[in-house]
């Protein structure tokens, strides 16, 4: 008879148990260099003063954003180090957090559309159809929160949807990298991708990471980064569309 393998941290190795707290430290490091002219100097990119009509629900998204990612780091830290009562403790506070994030993040995504100039293009995108990205961005970061929260019992769930929640907002650190993007700007990978390419590539590395660590695939980081891909592409090509036209217009009246 096959012994079942246990998902107790203590008999998880000690490699594969550091891997979430490494790789959240990953995303944030990639945050705060994407965000350093907001960090540093207190502007927008790519240097603009923040617009005073939104400053401070700018600088308020900045706050939670930021302390989830720090958070991000912590959580995985306290379970590497086997102090699992403080990491549920922290998780509520990271629950509310999380839902404050989302209803924010909806308010400056409309908000920033209202001032930024119609005719500015991004990643291919004009400001209405870029609005998809920020708006349904944080939705998706929502859902996959909602996830793992539901299947906290479940580490081999819970763990892998909190990380993809992460991930799926730090595109818009990356997107801030021109250095990252120029590449394929103007190519049938920027319709595809806009500003997701380089959170995904980095993403796909640490799941193969994860799985060398691990010593087997992990199925559902493996599901989590595959659905990641789908919602990013799904994002880019619903901003083009008149549906979209239709719901930005509405959103921004």
């Amino acid at each position: 008879m096959n012994t079942p393998t246990s998902t107790n941290p203590k008999n998880t190795p000690s490699a594969a148990r550091w891997f979430y707290p490494a790789a959240s430290l990953l995303l944030l490091i990639l945050t705060f260099i994407g965000f350093r002219m907001f960090y540093l100097d207190g502007k927008a990119y790519p240097g603009r003063p923040l617009t005073p009509s939104i400053r401070g629900i700018v600088i308020a998204h900045g706050v939670l954003m930021t302390t989830w990612m720090i958070l991000a780091v912590v959580q995985p830290m306290l379970v590497a180090f086997r102090l699992k009562r403080w990491h549920r403790q922290t998780g509520m506070f990271g629950a509310a957090l999380a839902f404050a994030m989302v209803v924010i993040g909806i308010r400056v995504s409309i908000e920033a559309s209202r001032v930024n100039p119609p005719d500015m293009l991004m990643f291919g995108l004009n400001t209405k159809q870029f609005m998809a990205i920020p708006f349904l961005s944080i939705i998706a970061f929502g859902a996959y929160v909602f996830i793992g929260v539901w299947f906290r019992n479940r580490q081999e769930i819970h763990r892998p949807m909190m990380f993809m929640s992460s991930v799926s907002v730090v595109a818009a650190a990356t997107g801030r990298m021109p250095a990252l993007n120029a590449w394929y700007a103007g190519t049938w990978i920027e319709v595809l991708f806009t500003t997701y390419l380089s959170s995904l590539l980095v993403t796909l590395l640490l799941l193969a990471i994860k799985c060398a660590v691990s010593r087997r695939l992990d199925r559902w980081f493996a599901i989590g980064t595959g659905s990641l891909v789908l919602i990013s592409i799904g994002i880019s090509l619903i901003a083009r569309t008149a549906v979209w036209d239709a719901v930005a217009g509405h959103l921004l009246r």
